[in-house]
């Protein structure tokens, strides 16, 4: 969980020198290496082998391990003194504890008779944004349990009926300045300053179809994708934009806000697409993926925003969410498993087969090693890269870890479905969920998976 290289406060040698400690460090490293030699039942087609396992460590080496200590009490004691130690901690420790022990418990959040939420973020340590169907923007206060509306941001070409569908993306750029998300309708994107939630700006005639997806680049650029296969790059420098004036009048009657309207960078058409349902941005490899409905794959370069290749998926169905790790390894949820792919040649990696048949993976995320897969059935799972396998618990033998959503709320559905309804027990679809800075926190939210029944959830794990 943590390191901390200690110094002797008295003497030669700080607290945590004790020999015994490498007898223990290396019985562990023998119990390793015996169960990565001991031969599977089906051999791995891809083996790596370490120059470590057949050599002994070096006097200095040796001398650099009794001096770090890995206590986390160390840590925070170095930190509150301010001492000149060198020290780290790693943030994905809390969250897989947590999970292991099965230490997070879900408060339901009522949210009234708004329909399905699709998009979430962490404002802050104590707010939640999050988008819905009925094209609401909605934030969620922890400490007090209340919803606010954020007003959504009209275009210049007046309503229109077949464009209003919801907001089903919402990013916060990585200086947390600004906030990306669908505007009032879903052809156009809107811009908040942050943390006031001021409205900066809209972006307009980017896509003539739903916007289902977007990702910051940086603090400026934005990218987006649509139902329409295009994909728009935006600018976001408050600098260079022009802000409507009100008269005088105006501003002695009633204060409004402004906010400028803006047009894209650049607009290209992705070939080979149909209906661009997700994507995300591979900072590693400085690339834009980007998942279609007819099971393709498409990578564009983000410093020249030109197309280098598609892929088509191996049986992949009903592919609706993708994540991206920080060493860029890509993660494609379909209908039954995950699909993890090799970001060099998009060639799949492993096929994470979901524990419940036809569930669906809905949202999907990575927590360092964790991978946090939502589900249709109103589950949460959680894979391990390293290990290969579902998080096991450590407080009940031979399970894994699972977190069940509650029931959630449901309004009316047609009289045709009632029968259908009653045979079976109703979860909520997870189409959203988002990790606090901490990582000890969850948010999740989502709603009925049928097109035609209406109703939502959202809970915060903690």
């Amino acid at each position: 969980m943590s390191k901390t290289v200690k110094r002797p406060t008295a003497g030669v040698r700080p607290s945590c020198y004790i020999p015994a400690r490498l007898e223990e460090r290396r019985t562990r490293a023998r119990i390793l290496r015996q169960e990565r030699r001991r031969k599977p039942d089906k051999p791995d087609d891809f083996v790596t082998y370490e120059d470590s396992d057949s050599e002994e460590e070096t006097p200095a080496q040796q001398h650099q391990v009794l001096s770090t200590s890995f206590n986390f009490v160390d840590y925070v004691r170095s930190r509150e003194s301010d001492l000149r130690e060198e020290r780290s901690v790693d943030p994905a420790y809390a969250s897989r504890h947590i999970l292991t022990h099965d230490m997070f418990k879900e408060t339901p959040i009522s949210l009234g008779n708004i329909n399905k939420v699709f998009c979430s973020q962490w404002l802050s340590n104590r707010q939640v944004v999050f988008g819905t169907k009925c094209n609401k923007l909605m934030v969620y206060d922890v400490n007090t349990r209340k919803v606010d509306a954020i007003p959504t941001l009209p275009n210049n070409r007046g309503a229109s009926p077949d464009t209003q569908c919801g907001i089903h993306a919402c990013q916060i750029n990585p200086s947390h300045s600004l906030l990306a998300t669908g505007a009032r309708h879903s052809a156009d994107i809107a811009f908040y300053r942050l943390p006031t939630l001021d409205p900066l700006c809209i972006g307009e005639n980017g896509h003539r179809d739903w916007v289902f997806d977007m990702c910051w680049l940086d603090d400026q650029f934005l990218v987006s994708c649509s139902r329409d296969t295009k994909v728009a790059l935006w600018r976001i420098n408050e600098e260079t934009m022009e802000f409507p004036t009100i008269s005088k009048e105006g501003e002695e009657q009633e204060t409004v806000p402004t906010y400028a309207h803006v047009n894209p960078v650049s607009v290209k058409e992705c070939r080979g697409a149909q209906k661009i349902r997700a994507l995300c941005f591979n900072k590693e490899y400085r690339e834009i993926a980007l998942l279609s409905l007819n099971g393709y794959m498409h990578l564009f370069n983000a410093e020249t925003f030109a197309q280098k290749l598609s892929r088509k998926l191996p049986n992949c169905q009903e592919n609706v969410c993708i994540a991206c790790q920080t060493n860029g390894l890509y993660a494609v949820g379909c209908r039954s498993y995950t699909l993890l792919l090799d970001p060099r040649t998009l060639q799949a990696v492993k096929k994470v087969a979901s524990r419940y048949s036809g569930c669906g993976i809905r949202s999907a995320s990575f927590q360092g090693n964790i991978l946090t897969i939502g589900t249709g059935l109103g589950m949460l799972m959680f894979y391990d890269i390293r290990a290969g396998k579902y998080l096991e618990s450590q407080t009940s033998a031979s399970r894994t870890v699972v977190l069940k959503a509650s029931r959630g709320y449901v309004a009316q559905f047609p009289e045709e479905e009632i029968d259908n309804f009653q045979q079976i027990k109703y979860t909520p679809a997870i189409y959203t969920h988002c990790y606090d800075s901490s990582g000890i926190r969850l948010f999740t939210a989502g709603g009925p998976l049928p097109a035609t029944l209406i109703g939502n959830y959202a809970g915060i794990w903690q």
